[in-house]
């Protein structure tokens, strides 16, 4: 191995490893805020018969599919860069599957997002909002957990953009880390939302 070669495995694994430490803190941050979540449901003023609006459960479909797109993407682009050849046709086909696939995880982000916030809608419809004498305790809470969640969400999707850039500058033709490492967080921002959607229907 060169020491162009080992220099660049040592920045992939220095990347991968703060990735890591990134999705732990996040982990942290919403295991923090799930626990005082259930020991806040021992208040007396906890609201005992608030249902989830179905919104949340379209956004948790759409979430879902989003990951699958992307995973898609993903093995569209490893056979992308296998027939990527001068002289093969079918490359042209390959790349355009890949900003397909890439395209639908950005369309599903943006209906996991629109569900959301219409599914908040419904929660002010109720008559609770987030602070002030029409609040609850208990839509405080699942306010605060929904919207970091999408805070994240909204920089899962500005990495989508970015990998869909670079993909189309054909900049991970010879290394595919960055594209790989946006799949892990994106599943992860999933696997993170599917934890929250059925923590709030248990415990509200």
């Amino acid at each position: 191995m060169s020491n162009l070669e080992s220099i660049q495995v040592k920045n992939n694994k220095a990347k991968k490893m703060m990735l890591w430490f990134g999705m732990i803190s996040i982990t942290m941050t919403f295991a923090g805020l799930t626990s005082a979540f259930i020991v806040s449901s021992s208040r007396p003023d906890w609201l005992e018969s608030f249902v989830l609006p179905g919104w949340f459960t379209l956004s948790t479909i759409s979430i879902l599919l989003s990951s699958l797109f992307f995973q898609l993407a993903k093995f569209k682009l490893d056979q992308y860069i296998r027939v990527s050849l001068p002289e093969n046709i079918n490359i042209y086909l390959e790349k355009n599957n890949v900003n397909i696939f890439l395209g639908l995880t950005i369309l599903s982000a943006i209906i996991f997002i629109v569900s959301q916030f219409l599914g908040f809608d419904e929660i002010i419809s109720q008559g609770y909002y987030f602070t002030g004498p029409e609040s609850s305790v208990t839509t405080s809470y699942i306010y605060v957990l929904v919207f970091v969640h999408l805070a994240h969400l909204f920089a899962g999707i500005i990495v989508l953009t970015v990998v869909t850039t670079r993909f189309n500058r054909k900049k991970y033709e010879k290394n595919k880390l960055g594209f790989e490492m946006a799949l892990i967080f994106w599943h992860f921002l999933g696997a993170l939302w599917i934890y929250l959607f059925f923590f709030i229907k248990y415990f509200s």
